[in-house]
């Protein structure tokens, strides 16, 4: 009974994703027929284009950062807490610590670690202003960590220009002073016969996603960030202090928000420039709800959007707009709202039958039908 329970939590878990990418994959396809391309022929371009060895070794690029950026985000979902800020938090944090990291010089492992602590403790800050306002003034956090992320765009610009700037040799780019090679992460070869290799700290996301899992599900603060996520009345009757977690929830999840642009930072970049990738953070969002804030969930999550993001190049080559991946997650993000809606639903209806059934089981004196009393 307990295994064919467990399973069908498993097909429930399972169900909305997967109709949330075939709905999109329906209406993508609508759209297309509407645009007048083959909905095949874009499905078999981009899956054409993720056959080869560079092209793979991108999508895991991508997906690195995807993860962890899913994974900041994910630590607020289980409390309830929407980072909205992920994206102006690494992106502030990469400034610094490629500021950092270009200035200092410092045997190869000490470097690595003094940058990767910067951007540590540089999106925890940022995001823990947020949290103080959460708990001292009742801001939403939705709404400060928006402002955030325009006022670290600001601050990062100004720093940029007017503090940091340095030429980049061959372009009118400008950028950060570049980080020696005591602080870079050399690349590893995982995709045989690739021309570019994959992220170095590429371990770094496995890492999170560990850690992310023994901190849910193996410590008393897990327990306690879920249990007041589920209801704040009831851990602060259990003694939870609410505000504490609030505000740990936040620098936690800011902590690793400042990791989102360290495989880029000190695997290819090595500077922070006008060009440094932007955006991460919201698409970190859109994959820790396709993941349902799962580590497992959100790996498969972030390589579908970097298989979608590294393969969508090759549609321009057949005429087909590229733009069609863009509505192809969104509706993505759109139906999986939609699915888990449709499948907690299912759920509590198929709860209800049951647990009908086993009182119908019962006799009006309390005991099973057909047992004598």
């Amino acid at each position: 009974m307990a295994a064919r329970f467990d399973l069908r939590r498993l097909s429930l878990a399972l169900a909305a994703p997967l109709l949330a990418i075939l709905f999109a994959a329906i209406l993508t396809s609508i759209v297309l027929l509407i645009a007048g391309d083959s909905p095949n022929a874009a499905l078999t371009t981009l899956i054409d284009a993720a056959k080869r060895p560079r092209i793979q070794v991108q999508i895991l690029n991508l997906a690195t950062l995807y993860y962890l950026s899913a994974i900041a985000v994910a630590i607020g979902f289980r409390m309830n807490l929407f980072n909205i800020g992920v994206d102006g938090q690494y992106r502030l944090a990469a400034l610094l610590a490629a500021e950092v990291g270009g200035v200092i010089s410092l045997p190869a492992p000490l470097h690595v670690t003094v940058v990767l602590l910067t951007a540590i403790t540089v999106g925890a800050a940022w995001a823990g202003i947020a949290g103080l306002l959460k708990v001292t003034r009742g801001v939403s956090e939705v709404i400060s960590t928006i402002m955030l992320n325009a006022i670290a765009t600001a601050l990062g610009a100004w720093l940029l220009t007017e503090h940091f700037a340095v030429a980049v040799a061959g372009s009118n780019n400008i950028g950060t002073k570049p980080i020696p090679a005591s602080g870079q992460v050399p690349g590893v070869s995982l995709i045989p016969d690739a021309p570019n290799q994959v992220f170095g700290l590429i371990f770094l996301a496995v890492i999170a996603g560990i850690g992310y899992s023994v901190l849910l599900n193996r410590t008393r603060f897990g327990f306690d960030l879920r249990a007041t996520g589920r209801s704040e009345s009831a851990a602060v009757a259990s003694g939870v202090n609410v505000k504490r977690m609030v505000l740990i929830t936040m620098l936690l999840s800011g902590a690793v928000a400042g990791l989102v642009g360290m495989p880029q930072l000190l695997g290819a970049s090595y500077s922070y420039s006008l060009d440094f990738p932007t955006g991460i953070g919201f698409t970190g969002i859109a994959i820790a709800l396709l993941g349902r804030n799962n580590p497992i969930g959100i790996a498969f999550g972030a390589l579908l959007w970097g298989f979608l993001d590294a393969s969508s190049v090759a549609l321009d080559l057949e005429g087909i707009s590229k733009e069609i991946v863009v509505i192809m997650q969104g509706t993505i993000v759109l139906c999986v709202v939609i699915a888990y809606e449709l499948v907690r639903r299912y759920a509590i209806a198929q709860e209800q039958r049951r647990v009908s059934r086993d009182l119908s089981a019962i006799s009006p004196s309390g005991e099973p039908e057909g047992v004598p009393a």
